[in-house]
This record gives C-alpha cells, sequence and structure tokens, in this order.
C-alpha cells in the first residue's frame, strides 16, 4: 500500500487553475505540465485560492458548445 499523497489533495503544494476550449476550469498541481488542451489563466499559488478563482469565474458550468446551441 502506497503511502503517497494525490498531488490534486495536497494542500502543501502550490497549484494553477486552467482552462480548455469549452470554458472548463480545473485545479492543476503547478509542478505538472499544463495538458494539451489547456491554459493556465491562474497562479501557481495557494490551493485555497486557485479553488476561490474558480468558483468566481467559472459560475456556468455548461460547456461553451452547449450553451451555443441554446443561444
Amino acid at each position: 500500500m502506497s503511502d503517497s499523497v494525490n498531488p490534486f489533495d495536497n494542500a502543501e503544494n502550490p497549484f494553477r487553475v486552467v482552462v480548455n476550449d469549452e470554458g472548463q476550469h480545473s485545479l492543476w498541481p503547478a509542478f505538472a505540465a499544463v495538458p494539451a488542451g489547456w491554459t493556465s489563466v491562474w497562479g501557481p499559488g495557494d490551493r485555497g485560492e486557485a479553488l476561490e478563482y474558480i468558483t468566481t469565474n467559472w459560475t456556468d458550468i455548461r460547456p461553451r458548445s452547449l450553451v451555443a446551441q441554446y443561444a
């Protein structure tokens, strides 16, 4: 059994906020490369501040393509 901590749950590490083309936001460990198709929009910084950024800036969790279908 491993004693390692999931890097997404480790509040000791700095984080980024990344966004994809659909406008979906994600918390991302700062040490890891930003995955293809995602862009860093905040950080690196404190995990709590990153989550606050997501809460403030991602108010409609529907993908952009879905929103466009009903516009």
